[in-house]
């Protein structure tokens, strides 16, 4: 195994917004709290230590008690749920959708960056424990996101009907679904292992909750990992008084936009918060509350409540009032003696949303950490991309680009447009002096002039390169061909891909092998060779 560390923002893949925050950029720093190193990490246990209440913490362990009531829990999961009721002890967060059978890789490279974190925060503060968690998004109720999982470039789909939040949807139908995913796994050993998990997941649990609980914890279960489920009353209970600050003040929806105002100055905005940032949650329907013609309305059914029957409702049954993603992280702070959240890209860029809302509550606003990203190559792909001279950097470059740049290279016509450019606008730039002593159209003309001979050699660079990749026909398939598998889609595989193929290949050496790469604060990119 080898690995080779890349820069995010030489792959290409990342947003401006993610690469101002890495590199600590002035315009984004009004947007986060503690940044994702030592120092920040230290700031952050104080703020977290001086907020977070003991008697949360008893009522986050006995929740978690009973979440993994009829699951075989490792020794070091339940010495960290243990450890929760410490006033020592902090999490370390990350959240993913219930995917079928995990979805995309980055499942895998979350928990892992996770528990690496964990580790490393474990060493650096000897005093202080650090539990690794991971949020399962049981309320979700977008099933289209999260119903497949692609497997050797096919999609193995679940079909049902859709309704309510996708933690309580019965498991029933994923029978069909495992007869066909396993008939393209064959019997080695590590074909056996992946059909097993999935079987006694999905057809040994009754709802996506539960069989995904299983799979996270058969996966990481010997880290230590804790697998929290938000949809659960006693955790709800602790969130009640944020959730009727909601519903009376509009707080969230003020918050936020006042923070957007000034974010959109330079970033794109991932989500707009709306007046009343929470559902109602019935057993198979999840649908937003609308405060309208002075009750509090349900969308999409009959159900209304006036101020102090809702008020109520949120006392007696605060299990039925869910998040949206504005208010979850929230939800999740409350909840959790948590000093960390670890995502990708897009939630990074919605947490940023949030700070000021944050504040204006009086929770600490958690340190936001890009998570780790990977790429796989293996041995037989990294012969061909030394014998193609293509580094890794340029692995990552648009198709485009790469193999412009590399018939470039292998071609025997050595012209460099870029010198030749360059020399006429030094030439028009010597005119233009000339031309300000001049009248406004002979300006004008210089200034025409450079134009159409610049996009003259502009043009005639295109066609030689036109002519060159047909000339080089060869070398332009073999160019794509390795790029298209190693990145599907012209995209990271990690969004593509599912844990099941390099299993089914590598078996428990693969997250072996990913766990003993990443390095959480290191901020870069990581490629493993294997």
């Amino acid at each position: 195994m080898k690995v080779t560390q890349i820069p995010f923002k030489k792959t290409g893949f990342f947003s401006k917004t993610m690469i101002d925050y890495l590199e600590k950029k002035e315009e984004i720093q009004p947007f986060y709290n503690n940044f994702p190193d030592i120092s920040g990490f230290h700031n952050q246990i104080e703020e977290k230590q001086k907020s977070y209440r003991l008697q949360s913490r008893l009522v986050l362990a006995d929740a978690l008690k009973k979440q993994y009531k009829g699951f075989k829990t490792s020794e070091k999961t339940k010495e960290n749920i243990a450890l929760l009721k410490q006033q020592n002890t902090f999490t370390i967060t990350t959240g993913h959708q219930l995917n079928l059978f995990t979805g995309p890789l980055y499942f895998l490279y979350k928990i892992i960056s996770a528990v690496n974190l964990c580790e490393e925060l474990s060493e650096k503060f000897p005093e202080q424990n650090f539990v690794p968690v991971y949020w399962m998004a049981t309320e979700d109720h977008d099933f289209d996101e999260i119903n497949y999982f692609n497997f050797n470039g096919k999609k193995v789909q679940w079909n049902r009907e859709d309704g309510g939040a996708v933690g309580r949807f019965s498991t029933e139908g994923l029978q069909d679904v495992y007869e066909v995913f396993s008939s393209h796994l064959g019997n080695s050993r590590n074909a056996e292992f992946i059909k097993k998990l999935f079987s006694e997941a999905y057809l040994e649990h009754a709802n996506l909750a539960k069989a995904t609980r299983f799979i996270a914890n058969e996966l990481f279960a010997e880290y230590g990992l804790v697998i929290v489920d938000g949809d659960d009353t006693d955790l709800k209970e602790l969130f009640a008084p944020f959730v009727k600050d909601e519903l009376e003040n509009e707080t969230s929806f003020k918050e936020v936009f006042k923070t957007i105002d000034e974010l959109e100055k330079n970033y794109k905005i991932q989500v707009n918060p709306r007046e009343i940032n929470l559902f109602y949650l019935g057993n198979d329907f999840r649908e937003r509350i609308i405060f309208e013609d002075g009750l509090y309305k349900v969308n999409n059914t009959k159900i209304t409540f006036s101020k102090t029957d809702i008020l109520k409702e949120v006392a007696e049954n605060p299990k039925a009032f869910s998040p949206n993603v504005i208010m979850r992280p929230l939800y999740q702070e409350v909840i959790l003696p948590n000093l960390c959240y670890l995502g990708g890209g897009g939630e990074m860029a919605y947490w940023l949303e949030l700070k000021g809302y944050f504040n204006k509550v009086a929770i600490p606003f958690p340190i936001l950490l890009l998570r780790n990203s990977v790429q796989v190559v293996s041995e037989k792909q990294e012969k061909k991309l030394n014998r193609l001279d293509i580094s890794l950097e340029e692995l990552f470059l648009n198709q485009f680009d790469l193999l412009s740049k590399k018939v470039v290279e292998n071609s025997e016509i050595k012209v460099n447009f870029d010198e030749k450019i360059q020399f006429l606008e030094n030439q028009f730039s010597e005119l233009q002096k000339v031309a300000i002593k001049t009248d406004i159209s002979f300006k004008n003309a210089v200034k025409a002039q450079e134009r159409k001979q610049i996009k003259g050699l502009e043009n005639l660079q295109k066609r030689l390169l036109k002519a060159e990749k047909k000339r080089q026909k060869d070398l332009v398939d073999r160019i794509t061909l390795l790029q298209n598998d190693i990145l599907p889609n012209q995209s990271l595989e990690e969004r593509q891909r599912n844990f099941s193929e390099y299993y089914l290949e590598y078996g428990s050496l693969f997250i072996e092998s990913v766990k003993m790469s990443l390095k959480p604060l290191s901020l870069e990119f990581t490629v493993i060779t294997l």
